[in-house]
């Protein structure tokens, strides 16, 4: 929506005051849900009984928050805009918790918290205590999509909201102590990836109150130029309100904030209408509106204690009167505190908000606690996926040929660009990367738009300031926006390479407890999954050595919420392009998908992938030597599994010896593709069955398995099955440099003649020739060693080994 012409609105007294009084409100509420268990009108005096046991919450943040709050309000009542108001101070939970109920929002979503008496009773007593609601800004909150816990990502999460979101603006309150972290540092770049012609905008609240939990902050002690001037380094243009007395500080925010407004519709409508610098690629970018905001920390809070100064310092961050209980000076303290507020006057009889001041709140999804853009699974529509047969690679025999597995999902994601691109150019689909989209074989996208480059020139091939492909070299931010994307409505990819999303891994745990607790939350509508791939992983980084080989996020989601973390390995392309498409149609999950971008061989048509897939594991019978395949339960000698590319080719191939070299040895080949099936049924909902289990694995059958991660990681997946300890896992062990394919598993002990004699180490006494098999074993591992050494690749049979060739002349 546009509202460019409307006039300017005098902000008179009488409106100011009135604004007061919500703040006054909004103040009071959130100091009696800090403090009160009961009496939280204090339509008596207050006792030490009706105090909480256990004072929890934060103070500080808060008034700054809700006086921002009022002016989003006047603001969305005034231009019709529809604004999402994501706060990055997380602790300022009991401010945007009263702000929706004021505005009528949060009893809207919880009926038993009422307006009235009794719902202030149970809003206060519901805070920070047993069977009630977190401290933060956090997943029961309405109006957020951002909790604020771990610091650093409120402006990536504004930034993925407003993608696409053509009239959504996102007004992100950035706080001082966030702001000395590095991802809200890269955050502040957002400038060159933002499109005035079919995104929103972002509004950032720089919220400088001077202090974190226990000194100074870093820009809070910064000046305002030098503040400022940093900002438009950014390419922001940013104003500065500042002050403590309250009227003086409204008036100038309304105005700021309108000013804002103002100027972002101007440059909306110009680069919509075609027009204006910075629009056609020549190398202009916008420069947005952004606000600085000084205020106390614990702005009306108590001004001293015993003679300690408590607002405007570092002590008013948490609870500025901490002893009530214990010390009647401070109780009185804390009752005169509250009354400064004068909750008579703005609440009634009943309990019900002063209807002058309710009157201040926008109607229906246009208050912020009620926005859909908040809870993105009211506006999310599922992918029209195309027909993954137009995709798949062609497999007349398994292991016969080699192909780049991550190639094909590129084209499929190419389409379902084209599929989901609106009118203005927008979509509802996005692909997010650091610089890595061709490198890691996925540059198919480029046929349906390019990169996204606010500030592109012209001659540079496939940059645009209206491309899609978000490209920028911080994994915080590309997990950020994608986060800020699907929660608000939409669908995408995370590409990375696997080594480096250990960088954004606490971002993706704290996106895993949000869907995990959103499930309790009957409002909360589902939303589209984190989707991350993970490519140019540990086993193929042949260029990059030991900095680039790294598969700890596995470690790292195994053990989240079972309901939510999804870990998938496909062995080839076609079970990569079945897995992704179950992942762009899943909600309320975060897949983790691991497939190298280099050529591999292939083994599965699209319909066995498929089938595959869906079952998580399975014996393929083509590989073993099982005469009665996987339902004959304890009819092998060893089972060889493997869960990943490479340890599937390296299994193979050690599957391949054995069969040349024992073929009296009974061997069941299983590959794993969800590594979550290898869980008890009870512990994960993907856990196979304990006959399916049994099936593949036996009860007492000794496995040997290559995994393309660290193998502790599989042995942490099978306690609760029988017999664990017969399972002998060969992954990576931290060993890595610039070097060949066929070395790297060699130097992690995962090489096909490694498993060969991890297999003969438990069944050799079932095999006259064992001593000559392992024989054969070291001395090609020595040949290997020496080869590389002097030729600096890989041996031959080794380098061009294929299933097919190898079985040739056995039927």
């Amino acid at each position: 929506m546009t509202v460019v012409d409307a006039p300017t609105v005098r902000y008179s007294s009488e409106d100011i005051d009135r604004d007061l009084r919500w703040w006054a409100a909004a103040n009071y509420l959130t100091a009696a849900q800090i403090y009160l268990q009961d009496n939280v009108l204090l339509r008596e005096p207050l006792t030490v009984a009706q105090v909480k046991p256990r004072l929890l919450g934060h103070w500080g943040t808060s008034p700054g928050l809700s006086a921002l709050y009022v002016q989003v309000n006047r603001l969305i009542r005034r231009t019709g805009t529809p604004v999402l108001y994501v706060t990055g101070p997380g602790h300022g939970g009991p401010a945007l918790v009263a702000n929706t109920y004021l505005e009528g929002s949060y009893s809207e979503f919880y009926p038993d918290v009422t307006e009235d008496t009794a719902g202030l009773r149970r809003l206060a007593r519901q805070f920070s205590t047993p069977g009630g609601i977190p401290s933060h800004v956090s997943v029961q909150t309405p109006g957020s999509i951002h909790e604020g816990g771990e610091l650093g990502y409120a402006l990536a999460h504004a930034a993925g909201a407003a993608i696409d979101h053509p009239d959504l603006l996102v007004c992100c309150v950035v706080g001082d102590g966030e702001a000395e972290t590095g991802p809200l540092a890269a955050s502040w770049r957002l400038p060159a990836f933002l499109d005035a012609r079919r995104d929103g905008a972002v509004l950032p609240v720089l919220h400088l109150n001077g202090y974190k939990i226990s000194g100074p902050t870093v820009m809070g002690r910064q000046s305002d130029a030098d503040v400022c001037s940093y900002l438009h380094s950014q390419g922001w243009d940013p104003v500065v309100v500042s002050g403590h007395e309250p009227a003086a500080v409204f008036a100038d925010l309304e105005a700021a904030l309108a000013g804002a407004h103002d100027r972002i519709r101007a440059v909306q409508d110009a680069a919509r209408a075609g027009s204006g610098s910075g629009f056609s690629g020549v190398g202009a970018q916008v420069r947005w509106p952004a606000i600085v905001l000084r205020t106390p920390k614990g702005w009306t809070g108590p001004a001293v204690v015993d003679g300690v100064p408590i607002e405007g310092t570092q002590r008013a961050h948490q609870v500025p009167l901490a002893g009530v209980r214990e010390n009647p000076a401070h109780l009185a303290l804390l009752e005169e505190w509250l009354r400064s507020y004068r909750p008579e006057e703005l609440f009634d009889g009943d309990g019900r908000l002063a209807p002058d001041v309710k009157a201040l709140a926008p109607e229906g999804d246009l208050r912020p606690g009620a926005s859909p853009y908040a809870n993105g699974g009211r506006l999310r529509r599922p992918l029209d996926l195309p027909d993954l047969r137009d995709y798949a690679v062609e497999v007349q025999r398994p292991g016969a040929a080699f192909a780049p597995t991550t190639h094909p999902l590129g084209e499929l994601f190419r389409d379902v660009y084209r599929r989901t691109t609106t009118p203005d150019g927008g979509g509802t689909f996005r692909l997010f990367c650091p610089d890595e989209t061709a490198s890691n074989k996925l540059d198919a996208v480029f046929e349906a738009t390019d990169r996204c480059f606010a500030a592109a020139e012209p001659g540079e091939d496939g940059i645009s300031p209206h491309g899609r492909v978000m490209e920028v070299l911080s994994e915080h931010l590309c997990e950020g926006w994608l986060e800020g994307y699907v929660l608000s409505g939409r669908h995408g990819f995370f590409a990375t390479y696997e080594a480096f999303a250990m960088v954004s891994a606490s971002m993706l745990v704290q996106h895993v407890k949000w869907l995990q607790h959103s499930v309790d939350v009957p409002w909360r509508e589902p939303v589209s999954s984190l989707n991350v791939l993970l490519t140019s992983t540990c086993w193929r980084n042949d260029h990059n050595g030991f900095s680039h080989q790294g598969p700890g996020l596995i470690d790292t989601v195994l053990p989240l919420a079972p309901g939510v973390a999804r870990v998938y390995l496909p062995p080839d392309a076609n079970c990569l392009l079945a897995i992704a498409r179950h992942c762009l149609l899943s909600t309320d999950h975060v897949n983790l998908v691991v497939a190298d971008k280099q050529p591999h061989l292939q083994y599965l048509t699209l319909a066995e992938a498929e089938d595959h897939c869906a079952a998580g594991a399975s014996a393929w019978t083509w590989a073993g030597n099982d005469p009665g395949g996987a339902a004959a339960d304890g009819e092998v000698d060893v089972v060889l599994a493997c869960a990943g590319d490479v340890p599937t080719q390296e299994a193979l191939a050690a599957a391949e010896i054995l069969r040349d070299r024992a073929p009296s040895l009974r061997v069941r080949f299983v590959n794993v593709v969800d590594l979550m099936a290898l869980l008890p049924r009870q512990e994960h909902p993907h856990g196979l069955d304990e006959e399916h289990f049994r099936a593949l694995f036996g009860d007492r059958t000794e496995v040997v398995m290559a995994f393309h991660g660290y193998p502790r990681a599989v042995h942490q997946l099978l306690h609760g099955r029988p017999a664990p300890q017969r399972f002998h896992v060969r992954g990576f062990e931290q060993q890595g440099t610039t070097t060949t394919p066929f070395d790297m598993v060699v130097l992690n002990r995962m090489s096909r003649f490694h498993l060969v004699l991890a297999v003969l180490e438990r069944v050799g006494d079932l095999l006259p020739g064992g001593a000559e098999l392992a024989d054969f074993c070291e001395q090609r591992l020595r040949d290997h060693h020496s080869y590389v050494r002097e030729h600096f690749e890989d041996l031959p049979e080794i380098r061009d080994w294929t299933w097919d060739a190898s079985r040739e002349g056995r039927g």
